[in-house]
Order: C-alpha cells, then structure tokens, then sequence
C-alpha cells in the first residue's frame, strides 16, 4: 500500500510544478507581447512625430528646386544644390513649417533653418493633400532696379523700426550681404532670397546685433534657407528633462536642479556681463531702441571663450513695433496687456486700452534672470553687495521718473563689481 502511495504523489507533485512552469511561461509570454506591444507603439509614435517634425529634404528640394529655376540666388545656394558641401545633420525642429538643424558647410559648423508651407493633417489611409505652400520669391518683381530694391528695403526696416537716423547705413549693409557671389551687384535672384530673408524677424533682428557680437554671425543663405554659426553650450543654464519627466518634477526642485548645471563662478559672472551689455546695447541703440520679451534660458547659449550669445532673436522686439501692437490692445484688466512672455504695459481702465509703456525695463527683468544664476557660488566678499545691487536693480520700474540715468548707473555699478572679481582671471 505504502509503495503504491509513492508514486501516486509524486504524481501529484509533478503536475503541480508542471502546472507551475506552465503558468511562468503564460505570464513571462504575456508579459514579453505586452512589452513589444508598447514599444512597438511608442517607436511608431516617436517615428510619426520625427517625420512630421523633421523635413529637411522637403526643404533642400524646394529650395533648389527654385535656384535651379533661377528664380533665387545666396551665397550657400552653389554648395547646397550644386557641389554638397553644405550639408543637414540633426534634426532640432519643435514645430513642422519651421525646419531646424545642425549642419556643416566646408569647415563651419552651423544650425540650419529653413521654412515650410503649411503641413497639412490627414488620416490613416487617406491620400495626403498637397503641401499648401505659403507664396514666396515673388518680390522684387523682374525690371526692378537696385535702386528701386534699395527703397524697398529702407521702407521695410522704417516699419519695423520706425525713425532712425542710421537706417541708410542699415540698408548699405544688407545690400553687401545681398550680394552672395561678391561681384560688386545685386541680381534679382539675390534681392529675392534676400528680401524673403527680411520678412522673417529673427534674420533682421540677428543681423543688426552680430555687429556687437550678441547673436550668431550668419554664415550664408539660399531663398529663405540660411545658415549661423553654431553656439557650443546652451540653454544659459539649467538641464532640458525628458518630456515625461517635465511634469512631474516641481518648478522649485526644477529651479534648483539648474543652477547645478552651471560653469564655474568666474565664467558665470562673464556671461552675465555679456547679457549686461546685450541690454545696455539695445536700450536706446544705434537701430533704436529694443525689448527683450522672452528671458527664458533657452534662448541664450555661450561659446568656448564663454562670450554670451542670443540664439533666438524672435525673444527681441522694436520698441516701437511694441508700442504701435499695445496701442490698439483693448483690455479689461493688465493681465490682458501682455507681449510675448515677458513684456507688459497697464491696462487704461478709463479707455479700455492698453498703455503703451512697459512695466519693467530690460535691466529689471535680466537681473531677475541672473539673481539665482549669480548668487549660487558667489565669493563670500562679494555676495553681500552683489545681492543688494541685483535686488535694487530687480526694482527698476518701465515709468520712473529719470528712468534713463538711473538705469544707466545700476548697470554701470554692476558691471563695474563683476569686473573687479573677474579682471585678474584668465577667464576675463
């Protein structure tokens, strides 16, 4: 009986651990399908999105298409259609129509962009409509003479920005970026790539502050695609988290995490020097005066000899383009008088519109920029001052009374005490 019971049992255990594996392997298969399953999903998801977003041949196509045509013409024109030296490496672009990438033209190394037709969405399985491309290079007209395209352009920088008395000198200047080839003339296929350039903000806006070296220095164009030099280290500071991590981590533990992400206390006090004199330069300039409206770090990078750059000049605008804009804003409150992210005037209660004055200077809102970025790893000596004169400079108002001369002692005061820190170190 006892030897009839034994194997019986053991029956029973062999099933059982049998069973066991079975059900391992049911849950491991399941597990291994669920796996493939999201990441196959999240692989088609990242590949829409990098197609959707990233063009480059879209761009390179149109645009030589057109310069094979004749109908433009640039200094990259020849190297990018022609002999492929110039050429598109990664892919930067946040949004479809507007094209980004890092690129190479002999021994430059670039950032690229370059502009779209509007995309246009469709369904899965449906035939895409066609590209609707936004009408470009059709101005200047042929039988226009250079004195004619010369007009043109001096009327356009008038209505950005305004009454200047160095704007003829402005004009002389684009005209020699307008000739690509440098023979000593413009050609219509040149007034038209660079006219096309002009109506894009950034361009104008890069090519009045490269002169001062506060923006990358272009590097050459074709049509509306053109090319700039390639900042090394951006944002100014702090670290780009992943998407999914961006929401969950909390704006002061975010705040903190940047500041980590900086070089060190010497190089960062010529940064911000090189962001002081930015502001002093646009603050009654020799184009006008200009605000800055978006402060985010990202717009700002440094290069290996940690010279401050603006590698995103749609953050400036003309103080009068900004004033002509809040001029006819209506509003209700002041929370409705707001350009850009960083720009605001108050609201006229009485008329309902918004006054054309800013609340905060330039100054005001770069020293709240660099208070944290500054004061992080400040020499003991020094931090005490440097606090109190950031603060008062934080406290600069867009309406005081004798606004200039105060504004123009703060910012000589600090860059004055950042130079006496900085002046007897290899780094200044």
């Amino acid at each position: 009986m006892a030897k009839g019971l034994i194997p019986r049992a053991w029956v029973k255990k062999s099933f059982y651990f049998q069973a066991r594996i079975s059900f391992v392997r049911v849950k491991y298969l399941f597990l291994t399908w669920l796996t493939v399953l999201v990441g196959s999903w999240v692989l088609y998801v990242q590949y829409s999105a990098y197609t959707e977003l990233c063009r480059g041949h879209e761009c390179k196509n149109a645009i030589c298409d057109k310069y094979r045509k004749g109908i433009i013409d640039g200094s990259a024109c020849s190297s990018l259609c022609d002999k492929d030296t110039l050429y598109m490496s990664r892919c930067l672009s946040t949004l479809p129509n507007n094209q980004v990438y890092t690129g190479s033209w002999g021994d430059h190394d670039g950032i690229i962009r370059c502009k779209l037709g509007e995309v246009v969405h469709y369904e899965l399985g449906e035939e895409p409509e066609p590209r609707r491309e936004a009408p470009m290079f059709d101005k200047p007209t042929r039988g226009t003479s250079v004195e004619k395209f010369r007009e043109m352009v001096f009327n356009h920088l008038k209505s950005k920005l305004g009454e200047q008395a160095n704007l003829a000198s402005l004009v002389s200047q684009i005209l020699s970026v307008a000739d690509g080839n440098k023979d000593g003339r413009v050609s219509l296929p040149e007034a038209r790539s660079t006219w096309a350039l002009l109506q894009m903000d950034e361009v104008l806006l890069g090519l009045l502050l490269q002169d001062r070296g506060h923006t990358p220095r272009l590097l050459g164009y074709c049509g509306d695609l053109y090319m700039t030099e390639r900042v090394p280290y951006g944002p100014l500071y702090g670290l780009s988290l992943p998407w999914p991590l961006v929401s969950w981590v909390p704006n002061g533990v975010q705040r903190t995490m940047d500041q980590w992400f900086t070089p060190s206390w010497p190089r960062k006090a010529k940064i911000s020097m090189g962001l002081l004199e930015l502001v002093e330069d646009i603050f009654h300039g020799t184009y006008g005066s200009f605000l800055i409206c978006d402060l985010a770090a990202e717009h700002f990078g440094y290069t290996d000899r940690h010279e401050l750059r603006l590698t995103n000049a749609r953050a400036v605008v003309p103080e009068d383009e900004f004033r002509r804009t809040m001029r006819v804003l209506k509003c209700e409150t002041d929370a409705d008088c707001v350009y850009g992210v960083d720009c605001q005037t108050s609201c006229d209660m009485s008329e309902k519109r918004c006054r054309e004055e800013p609340v905060q200077p330039n100054l005001a809102k770069a020293c709240s920029t660099l208070k944290d970025y500054l004061l992080r790893g400040a020499p003991s000596e020094l931090r005490e001052e440097l606090e109190r004169q950031l603060y008062a400079c934080m406290a600069l108002k867009g309406n005081a009374g004798q606004m200039n001369m105060e504004h123009s002692l703060i910012l000589n005061n600090l860059k004055a005490l950042l130079w006496r820190q900085i002046s007897h170190t290899k780094d200044s």
